[in-house]
């Protein structure tokens, strides 16, 4: 579930221009999230009427979100980044599921992990040197890699949601993000024409 609706698989990805080192920073995200879905800044989940805490804030409201779930999120990069800088871009992962109007609720177990495919941060189980010289890249370098892992989760969540289709199973239905309503009001509040 994503916010009331049938979350899934979404993935996306970013390229930093060359003079950044032309770096990819590429997500994969589960979607299991609750909160009050929001897509470029219009409130979609409050107009839908599905979202966490509805009836509780408006009488009107739809409690088909309760709130929990895990998001669980892949942030893959060629930059050569070290273990510490690694975490540092998962962290980055969670503004930008944020982003979507997640409440990270008292029921989430979210996480995120990364890794680095580049050649110089490998280590290599053959190599019986004591010490080992890897160049990385410095904090200073690290805000557009950061940019870059916000942005590419937040659609990954968005991906997830837009080709989800509704599903049943058990007796229970459980509806895709209605696209036709989401793109009216994404019309209504000018996040596209």
């Amino acid at each position: 579930m994503a916010f009331g609706f049938k979350g899934g698989i979404g993935t996306s990805s970013r390229r930093l221009p060359p003079k950044l080192g032309g770096y990819t920073v590429g997500v994969l995200v589960q979607t299991n999230v609750g909160g009050v879905l929001t897509i470029a800044g219009a409130p979609v989940g409050r107009e839908l009427g599905r979202y966490y805490l509805g009836e509780e804030l408006e009488p009107e409201g739809s409690v088909t979100d309760r709130g929990n779930g895990s998001v669980m999120i892949v942030v893959a990069t060629d930059a050569h980044m070290d273990a510490r800088n690694l975490k540092r871009l998962a962290a980055r992962a969670m503004l930008g599921v944020g982003r979507t109007g997640s409440a990270g609720s008292n029921g989430s177990g979210d996480y995120a992990i990364a890794f680095s495919t580049a050649p110089q941060v490998r280590i290599r189980t053959e190599d019986k040197a004591l010490t080992r010289h890897i160049e990385v890249l410095t904090n200073d370098a690290m805000s557009p890699l950061f940019l870059a892992a916000i942005e590419a989760t937040e659609e990954a969540v968005y991906n997830s949601m837009l080709r989800a289709e509704t599903m049943i199973a058990h007796g229970h239905t459980v509806e895709a993000l209605p696209i036709e309503k989401t793109t009216e009001i994404l019309k209504k509040y000018g996040a596209i024409k």
